[in-house]
């Protein structure tokens, strides 16, 4: 009796939640921004530097998180050859970091300055994670794709190519998680926003969904090794006893 091991099954589920989480944050984050927007920037200021104030969620979160995150998972569902996932992931980072780029670009509109935007722990756990985002681009694009490298440098680099784009798609997701709790607390000690209302709920699932979808990112990518180590079939004799190809 010949029976196939569903080795496919765990990660085609993992995907699944991992699209499901990010289709969560971007409904949340877009509600966010289109109702919501006096919550952004008072009355008094322009329409201009509103545009500009929507623009960094969306830009940092959709952008950068959830286009990151697409590239991160590009290796466990993107079928073809290694050259062609590899060509993806590189292009999908790319869009990841350029739209980080901007993101940043966004503070430095604001009419009270450059200083004025860059004083929290959330600005500085931002800088931090696109720069070493940048560095880890440039690295990648040198180290993977550029054919003048020897494979066995690649092979040493691995390890820590994979450590450092998961610590910074972790750190990308705190840094936004300490944004919104910054953004939320403001708006609640001015009184702008009440603890209990349809604004916080939508904050504070924006939040949780970051939260579950960097899980599941991580999860998918700390796991694909194991499930492709389980052979897909197996022959069962009538003893009990298996043999595996």
């Amino acid at each position: 009796m010949i029976t196939m091991a569903a080795t496919a099954k765990p990660i085609f589920s993992l995907l699944l939640l991992a699209r499901l989480s990010a289709t969560l944050v971007a409904i949340l984050l877009l509600s966010w921004a289109l109702y919501f927007t006096t919550s952004f920037l008072p009355h008094t200021l322009s329409q201009r530097d509103l545009i500009y104030s929507v623009l960094h969620p969306l830009l940092m979160v959709i952008g950068f998180i959830l286009i990151s995150g697409e590239a991160i998972l590009v290796h466990r569902w993107l079928p073809g050859s290694r050259k062609r996932k590899k060509r993806v992931h590189l292009w999908l980072q790319g869009v990841a970091f350029t739209s980080a780029i901007f993101g940043i670009w966004t503070k430095f509109q604001g009419r009270e300055g450059v200083v004025a935007n860059f004083y929290s722990l959330h600005s500085w756990m931002g800088l931090l994670c696109v720069s070493l985002f940048g560095v880890q681009w440039l690295m990648g694009f040198l180290t993977f794709w550029h054919r003048g490298e020897a494979r066995m440098i690649r092979i040493q680099v691995l390890p820590w190519h994979v450590f450092i784009g998961l610590y910074t798609y972790g750190l990308a997701v705190v840094t936004a998680e300490t944004g919104l709790l910054e953004k939320l607390t403001f708006l609640q000690t001015n009184g702008v926003v009440l603890k209990h209302c349809n604004e916080s709920l939508i904050v504070n699932g924006l939040g949780l969904g970051l939260a579950m979808l960097c899980g599941v990112v991580i999860l998918t990518t700390v796991s694909s090794k194991q499930y492709q180590s389980i052979p897909k079939t197996k022959v069962m004799y009538s003893d009990n006893k298996y043999l595996t190809p």
